[in-house]
């Protein structure tokens, strides 16, 4: 698979980048996988992921680690509800799109860690800026199926510093008809705040089966 590590690298870790204090409570208070995991917060936008990851997989980091984007996301298509999982097929941004590694492997998992969540796969875009009414209809007629400030920048730094596996996992927040501003934001955000809580063992089984050796 293009991406995947070669022989040796086993012991590869797996980075999940999220900008949010709130995220990364939510990522880290869930069930933990046995391999080695790394949570890490880059702050909001995506200068600051840039920032963030690269200083991570920078020598006397983790420079091998395979990187996977999550946290919260903004969706965009007609009928998601708070608590949806997004796994994209690419992030794109104003800079370009990077194709996101096994995503039939994650859709699988998170099937398995979080029964009963609704699953979308489609691209992700980016955005500097929170996103609202028309401009949210403006990024679905490109396609995109969610919007989010750090994925595309997180995953495009992340193979500006070596091959590896990327992905970019987003519970949705925010929703055409559930927008923050509205009566139910707190719901939501606990629906969301829940499904987040539930991803990691689901990243932890992508990157290993990317892993495995091919038969």
């Amino acid at each position: 698979m293009a991406g995947a590590p070669g022989p040796g690298s086993h012991q590869a870790p797996l980075l999940v980048a999220c900008a949010l204090g709130i995220e990364q409570v939510a990522l880290r208070s869930g069930r933990r996988p046995a391999g080695p995991v790394r949570v890490l917060r880059t702050g909001m936008g995506p200068r600051a992921a840039e920032a963030a990851v690269a200083a991570a997989l920078a020598p006397g980091g983790a420079p091998e680690a395979a990187v996977i984007a999550s946290g919260f996301c903004a969706g965009l298509a007609p009928g998601m509800h708070p608590g949806d999982l997004v796994v994209a097929e690419e992030a794109r941004d104003a800079d370009g799109a990077t194709p996101c590694t096994g995503t039939g492997l994650l859709v699988a998992a998170l099937a398995r860690a979080v029964p009963g969540a609704t699953v979308h796969t489609g691209p992700l875009t980016g955005s500097d800026h929170v996103v609202r009414g028309p401009e949210r209809a403006a990024l679905r007629a490109t396609g995109a199926i969610a919007v989010d400030m750090e994925s595309a920048a997180t995953l495009r730094t992340a193979l500006c510093h070596g091959p590896r596996p990327v992905a970019a996992v987003r519970v949705v927040v925010d929703a055409p008809e559930h927008e923050l501003v509205r009566i139910g934001t707190v719901r939501g955000g606990i629906s969301a705040f829940r499904v987040l809580r539930a991803v990691l063992p689901a990243f932890y089984e992508w990157h290993r089966s990317l892993l495995l050796p091919r038969r």
